[in-house]
């Protein structure tokens, strides 16, 4: 799903052209490469905590430390502050019905729990915000500790580990980058969005797609884990984004044949 074509928005004087984005990995280049000089008048923290399984405090402190600096920043210019939060487990724990934005929220780890106090910073500051809580976004210019890079390096060494009933949901770049724009052409401020496919997949449907597609058939080490599949729901982005519709049945392939080659440099066995 491609962004549309560049629509006609009044620019406040003094501000540069381009979105202003902190930061310079994944979703930084993502959003350089989506939006250029459109919407100038928004500021999108692209950097922080990538991984839901990092509990050091240190790095959290980091984030903490750019998302105030950044509300700091939008305070004084007027300017929309673009955060991203999480739609993982990490937020929302295992889930028997679609989770909604307003919650009640108990997350279960230590960067849920870090990502909504983040969140509830962000509502507090009287800063206009978008709150993105995100699943796994897969697309160029990933990671190696990320899902997808992860999953390929794995399989490509011969020996992939996969913890029974662990599930993900995994996100096209590029329909994040629609649902972000859609959003903020419709003004939508001062809310918490879940941005997600809603289809989470069993892991080891991943690996079965990517070793089929590297032709290869990897030792799989199978370890004892609780059931976890976590559905957000999609019904507040979809007032918003009503052609938002990236869940279907074939989606993990298109994924998979878009974005594999570039996942990861597959190590020789």
């Amino acid at each position: 799903m491609a962004v549309a074509a560049p629509a006609t928005r009044r620019r406040r004087p003094g501000r540069e052209d381009d979105m202003q984005i902190i930061g310079n990995g994944f979703l930084a280049k993502n959003l350089a490469a989506a939006f250029g000089d459109r919407f100038p008048d928004v500021t999108a923290l692209a950097a922080g905590v990538s991984s839901t399984s990092v509990t050091d405090p240190a790095e959290f402190d980091r984030e903490a430390e750019s998302l105030y600096a950044a509300l700091h920043l939008c305070a004084a210019q007027g300017r929309t502050l673009l955060y991203f939060s999480t739609a993982s487990f990490a937020m929302y724990g295992h889930t028997a019905a679609p989770a909604t934005e307003d919650g009640p929220l108990f997350p279960p780890s230590a960067y849920g729990r870090h990502k909504l106090a983040l969140e509830a910073c962000v509502r507090a500051s009287g800063v206009r915000h978008l709150v993105l809580r995100l699943s796994h976004v897969v697309g160029p210019h990933q990671r190696p500790h990320q899902l997808l890079p992860a999953i390929v390096r794995q399989v490509g060494t011969g020996t992939v580990t996969v913890y029974r009933g662990a599930h993900r949901d995994l996100l096209d770049a590029r329909d994040l980058m629609h649902a972000i724009d859609r959003l903020l052409l419709a003004d939508a401020g001062d809310l918490v969005v879940n941005v997600a496919s809603g289809r989470p997949l069993p892991v080891e449907e991943i690996v079965d797609g990517i070793a089929t597609r590297l032709r290869v058939s990897p030792d799989r080490v199978y370890l004892p884990g609780p059931f976890t599949r976590t559905e957000v729901s999609l019904d507040l982005l979809r007032t918003f984004v009503p052609d938002f519709a990236p869940g279907d049945p074939g989606y993990l392939d298109k994924l998979l044949d878009r974005y594999l080659d570039r996942a990861v440099t597959i190590p020789t066995r």
